[in-house]
């Protein structure tokens, strides 16, 4: 059904966790308050608009779901599922002319790399189609809502709705408050949480700048020397993670020193149940807390995080089993979903993460000529390894994969569920606070 937001694109709006005002205090350290009014203007600007902003957003998903209910209703009536009627439809758009594939082409040759016309064809074709599409869809639309009645219900926007309350009719059915709350739960808590993540690190600069500058006072030292004693020259292998490290041990420390606290409130996380059944695993089957990471083994970003991911959960042993499932994205990398099927096909040996810790190595070498080498160097029966790169069995895994991805909200990769929630900053300091909350349940 989310094939319908490629012409019902939702705005991604900056949204704030509560209506607030200026002087609102955020925190406080060393006798110091920290308000809304301190954090740079765009972040203040958006914490303090969000009523506008979500009920804009409601009434956008609103407009949305019914959209989706009128081409359910569609594609039904027709014998087709949901996904066949968008294709029917994008089918009747014509194709562009070759003067614009030209066009195109002429205008980007320096980006492409030196690929010909004939390699990048059919790129050119779906981007110049995305236009007409939409369009096409949008039209259809205007239809659909001449064909089944829409009559609006309650304000989605309303006081004290109740879960039976409905909010819109389109045809013989009804959308309740509560299809509404559950479908678009993922949606609404994402918005708000990327403007939390965004007021939690202007506000947590603005303390350790006014901490670093409190210590260095007390110490009769310029804050520049405090920095280089703390960190600089504490450095031995210098590198981004090594001070990341010193970093971090010194805004602890000056936390607890000056006694920090924090009083921005958090959104309250969507847990989701993230099902691992089937999928790769290491560490204790009985662990307290599962991490379950969607990857894409072509993804440059996967590949950055793994040892990062790896390095953290290392420092818990056996209250972490940690899960692997695929999330290929086939449209901007070619080899990925070839990729996830040598994985999958690794595993069936049980060889998965030897296989793929391969695979992160050589990103640049995901062809089939290399997947079927690095199977080898990874102790595999190569003959085995070709059979279940071809089964059908192991490609509705990975599609299986990609579906649920898709329901738990993931638009991209990597994503890492900590027992069921999405961890909003991938780096260690993400990672370990994400696992701490999750051992304090």
């Amino acid at each position: 059904m989310k094939i319908i937001s490629v012409f019902f694109c939702l705005i991604v709006l900056s949204l704030a966790l509560f209506a607030q005002t200026p002087d609102q205090i955020l925190a406080t350290a060393n006798g110091q308050k920290f308000t809304v009014a301190e954090l740079p203007p765009e972040i203040a600007e958006a914490y303090t608009n969000l009523s506008k902003t979500v009920a804009e957003t409601r009434k956008t998903l609103l407009e949305q779901q019914i959209a989706e209910t009128l081409f359910d209703t569609e594609a039904k009536t027709k014998n087709l599922t949901f996904e066949k009627l968008v294709q029917e439809i994008k089918a009747k758009v014509p194709a562009p002319p070759d003067k614009d594939i030209q066009a195109v082409y002429d205008a980007n040759r320096e980006a492409l790399g030196g690929r010909t016309l004939a390699e990048v064809r059919p790129q050119i074709i779906a981007f110049l189609r995305q236009e007409p599409e939409k369009k096409a869809l949008m039209d259809f639309l205007v239809t659909l809502k001449t064909k089944y009645k829409v009559v609006p219900g309650k304000d989605v926007n309303a006081l004290n709705l109740r879960p039976v309350d409905v909010l819109a009719t389109v045809g013989a059915k009804t959308i309740t408050a509560q299809d509404f709350e559950t479908k678009n739960k993922i949606t609404l808590y994402e918005t708000k949480a990327k403007v939390f993540d965004g007021v939690k690190f202007a506000l947590n600069e603005l303390i350790y700048n006014a901490l670093v500058a409190a210590e260095a006072k007390s110490l009769n030292l310029e804050t520049s020397d405090l920095i280089a004693r703390e960190i600089t020259d504490k450095m031995r292998d210098y590198t981004n993670e090594e001070r990341e490290g010193l970093e971090t041990n010194l805004r602890r420390r000056l936390a607890v020193k000056y006694k920090t606290q924090i009083l921005l409130k958090e959104p309250a996380p969507v847990v989701q149940n993230i099902s691992t059944e089937n999928a790769p695993f290491k560490g204790n089957p009985a662990a307290p807390v599962t991490v379950v990471m969607f990857s894409d083994f072509q993804c440059s970003a996967c590949s950055a995080t793994h040892p990062v991911l790896q390095k953290v959960l290392a420092e818990y042993g056996d209250k972490i089993r940690f899960i692997v499932r695929n999330y290929p994205l086939v449209t901007i990398h070619e080899n990925a979903w070839q990729a996830a099927l040598a994985a999958n096909a690794a595993k069936a040996q049980g060889k998965f993460f030897e296989y793929t810790e391969i695979l992160y190595r050589n990103q640049d070498a995901l062809d089939l000529a290399s997947l079927k080498k690095y199977a080898g160097e990874s102790g595999l029966n190569p003959s085995q390894f070709e059979l279940d790169l071809q089964s059908e069995k192991i490609a509705e895994a990975v599609r299986k994969d990609l579906a649920d991805g898709k329901n738990y909200g993931i638009t991209g990769t990597p994503t890492i569920f900590v027992n069921g929630i999405k961890v909003r900053v991938n780096s260690a300091d993400g990672f370990r606070e994400a696992i701490d909350k999750a051992l304090k349940k």
